[in-house]
C-alpha cells in the first residue's frame, strides 16, 4: 500500500502556517501531494500556475512533496491517486467546526478515506491567507507571515 497524504486548499498565498505543517508532515509520509484548488468562483490574488510556482519554491528542499491542480472533489483526485489521507490544518476552534463537517461529508462518500487534522504551531497559530492579503493591501509588513519569495511576489504583484 502506498503512504500518500494530500494537502488540499487554495494556498493564495502559501504562508509561513503552511509550510509549517507540510515540513513536518514530510517525515511522515513517503509522498504528500499539495493540491492547489481551481474555482471560478473564487476570486484568487495568484493564479493556480503562479500558486503552484510558489508553493514548489518553498518547497524545493522536500523531495516528497509534489503540487498538483485538482477542480473537484479531493475525494474523486485521492480515489484515482491511491491517495489515503487529507490534511487539514487548523488554526482555531472555528476552522475545527467547517473541518468536521467536510471530513464528516468526505467519510460518508469515500469510507476509505482518513482526514488528518493538524493544529498549526503555536507560532503560526494567527496566520491565514486572508490576513496576509489584508496586511499586503494595506502596506503592512509580510516578514514572518510568508516565505521571501512569496512576500516578493505579493509586492510586485500589488504594484501593478
Amino acid at each position: 500500500m502506498s503512504n500518500i497524504a494530500v494537502y488540499p486548499g487554495s494556498f493564495d498565498p502559501i504562508t509561513m502556517g503552511h509550510v509549517d505543517i507540510i515540513n513536518r508532515l514530510a517525515p511522515l509520509y513517503s509522498e504528500i501531494v499539495i493540491l492547489v484548488a481551481q474555482s471560478a468562483q473564487k476570486q484568487s490574488l495568484f493564479s493556480a500556475q503562479e500558486r503552484k510556482e510558489l508553493i514548489e519554491t518553498c518547497l524545493s528542499n522536500l523531495k516528497n512533496v509534489r503540487v498538483e491542480f485538482f477542480e473537484g472533489l479531493t475525494v474523486d483526485y485521492m480515489k484515482k491517486h491511491n491517495a489515503q489521507v487529507i490534511i487539514r490544518g487548523l488554526r482555531a476552534v472555528v476552522d475545527f467546526e467547517y473541518e468536521l463537517t467536510m471530513a464528516q461529508i468526505n467519510k460518508k462518500i469515500a469510507p476509505e478515506i482518513e482526514t488528518l487534522l493538524m493544529f498549526a504551531s503555536p507560532e503560526c497559530y494567527y496566520i491565514s491567507s486572508r490576513g496576509v492579503k489584508e496586511l499586503a493591501i494595506n502596506g503592512g509588513d509580510l516578514t514572518g507571515f510568508v516565505p521571501d519569495v512569496v512576500k516578493e511576489a505579493i509586492t510586485k504583484k500589488l504594484r501593478k
